[in-house]
């Protein structure tokens, strides 16, 4: 697989990779299986993915301790990210607080290093911004870990500019991860598209670049919906996130599909599904931008890292490119 690098003078890692979260809790729970998860992420360091994505309250630790069986004997093949900054309040409506506390950052990375059984995570997130706590102090926190060794690389998520620079300031971020697809494209700057709670449009993927920092797009597939196999809510357990999305009801999945409709035009012409095209896109963003679809499938796992190869044109980008805003709110 191509590679790309891990913010200035980082690790190379693989230009798709590969996001955790979904094998533990928000899509499909009722087909949760560890045992295929397992099996699945041996499968995806075989086929050179070697950029892993979790955090500490996906599952509250469930997934954090799947992925620390899953790479028993193979730690050494991947660059594991995680998160700390929020805490679980109820498992069962994924009910969440923001805690940036240094002292709860502390006690976060040492519990995600147990569940990990691991001795250093190779890139930790600051999962939201507490607006309760100065992010230089959170951001101080999360730096004293790294000069103990038990962290090498730090970054954020879903945060603006202004936030990303004063951070940065203060130690190197790595990478910053948002979500970014073709119905998702705040990141880009786009109006109209601005991710909720954040400032206006403002090209975060620009910033990235100029600063030598990677990006990190999750839901690149728009949560499955880009690949055009959904087209009613009726498909979903009553325990999926999408089940009750503004994006996921039946009039905006109507709307919606125009956009689908584009992606798969592009696809047919590249001999690739819609999914791929929809990975490719967010690859041709730029050479920092390196995307983390999530599966449990090994079907999908293959398709998914299939799709570095595709090259799109000028025109198949423009095509993308045009395509409507979504119908619906992300959240």
């Amino acid at each position: 697989m191509e590679q790309r690098k891990l913010g200035s003078g980082g690790p190379s890692i693989g230009a798709i990779g590969l996001g955790c979260m979904g094998m533990s809790w928000g899509y499909a729970e009722g087909q949760r299986n560890d045992d295929t998860s397992v099996r699945v992420i041996a499968e995806a360091l075989d086929l050179g993915v070697t950029f892993l994505d979790t955090s500490d309250v996906y599952g509250d630790g469930h997934n954090e301790r799947l992925l620390g069986r899953a790479l028993a004997g193979r730690r050494d093949e991947v660059v594991l990210a995680t998160k700390c900054g929020l805490v679980v309040d109820d498992l069962a409506t994924r009910a969440m607080h923001r805690d940036g506390r240094p002292e709860h950052v502390r006690t976060a990375v040492e519990a995600s290093l147990a569940r990990l059984d691991t001795d250093v995570i190779d890139l930790l997130y600051l999962h939201r911004v507490d607006p309760e706590v100065p992010l230089a102090e959170t951001w101080g926190a999360m730096a004293d870990l790294v000069a103990a060794g038990t962290v090498r690389r730090l970054g954020l998520s879903e945060v603006s500019i202004a936030e990303a620079a004063e951070a940065h300031r203060q130690h190197p971020v790595a990478a910053i991860q948002s979500e970014l697809s073709l119905w998702t494209r705040g990141p880009l700057g786009r109006p109209g598209e601005e991710l909720e709670g954040l400032p206006g449009a403002e090209n975060l993927v620009g910033w990235c670049a100029e600063n030598d920092v990677t990006f990190v797009p999750f839901s690149p597939l728009g949560r499955g919906f880009l690949s055009g196999a959904y087209v009613s809510p009726d498909q979903f357990e009553e325990s999926d996130f999408r089940k009750s999305n503004a994006r996921f009801q039946d009039e905006a999945l109507a709307a919606n599909s125009r956009i689908v409709d584009v992606v798969r035009t592009v696809a047919t012409r590249h001999g690739a599904t819609p999914a791929q095209v929809a990975i490719a896109w967010t690859l041709a963003q730029g050479e920092h931008v390196v995307p983390i679809p999530g599966t449990k499938n090994s079907r999908y796992l293959k398709e998914n890292t299939d799709a570095a190869a595709i090259r799109l044109s000028e025109a198949d980008l423009a095509e993308l490119d045009a395509v409507p805003d979504p119908v619906g709110s992300r959240y």
